[in-house]
């Protein structure tokens, strides 16, 4: 395997592209083989000396990132099956990586939790808003309420089944995911908030309970709309309906009644 490896790093380097980019037949030519001896040795797929590749302290390219694929490959483990079979070993094995490399750059499954709720979660669109909030209370309401909805209904849909996680262990891995990234989340619903609370416009409630109000009635819509949809005599409001219906609800809880 060794003067394979050398070939290809070899046809690599004279085409001043990544080895899994140089194609086989360029690999074999280098090694003095044809195509179908190459194949054979390989046994039958170029994996094995992209392999070897790596374990002569080459990365072969062609790929993503472990970290891009690992998120991926546990996102959608959670949305498929729940959060109990975002294992490493699963993860490893759908994102075609090492356990080692899950822990030196996850350190751990906790941390690839974390990195998934990140990406996956409310809080890129939630940061997104504070660069360029709306003037008016009601417009920033609205679109934190859009912006609620966008992340549970992003595919893979992983927010349900952290959540379900989090309700039923309180110290479990879908809590200690949330609660690292908090400070964020209450930085940027500080950052929308407070200058209405400044002006006099949202009464001077303690920050947690503003959050509180706003989130917790559009989360309990989300989780409990589909068991609510089958029922035909219910007639649930459209998503965008119920945006409006929120808002105008949490302002009339927290702004100052003329």
């Amino acid at each position: 395997m060794r003067d394979l490896v050398a070939a290809a790093l070899a046809a690599a380097k004279e085409r001043g592209r990544d080895v899994a980019d140089v194609p086989l037949t360029a690999i074999a030519a280098a090694a003095g083989v044809s195509r179908s001896t190459l194949l054979r040795r390989l046994g039958g797929s170029r994996g094995a000396l992209d392999e070897a590749i790596r374990r002569a302290g080459v990365d072969p390219g062609g790929r993503r990132p472990v970290r891009e694929r690992a998120i991926e490959a546990a996102a959608q483990l959670v949305a498929e099956r729940g959060l109990g079979a975002m294992t490493l070993d699963a993860v490893a094995e759908r994102a075609v990586c090492s356990l080692p490399s899950l822990h030196t750059v996850f350190d751990g499954r906790d941390g690839l939790l974390g990195a998934v709720y990140e990406l996956y979660g409310p809080l890129p669109d939630l940061e997104a808003l504070t660069a360029d909030p709306p003037e008016r209370l009601e417009d920033t309401v609205q679109a934190l309420y859009r912006a609620v909805i966008m992340a549970f209904d992003r595919e893979p849909r992983v927010l349900p089944a952290i959540f379900a996680d989090l309700f039923s262990r309180p110290d479990g891995p879908a809590a200690r995911a949330m609660r690292a990234y908090l400070p964020r989340l209450f930085d940027s619903l500080a950052r929308l908030l407070l200058p209405h609370v400044e002006t006099g416009r949202i009464r001077p409630l303690p920050l947690p309970i503003l959050a509180q109000l706003l989130l917790g009635p559009m989360i309990t819509h989300i989780l409990t709309r589909p068991l609510l949809e089958p029922i035909q005599s219910l007639d649930l409001p459209p998503m965008n309906e119920v945006c409006e219906l929120f808002t105008e609800a949490y302002l009339h809880a927290v702004t100052r009644q003329e």
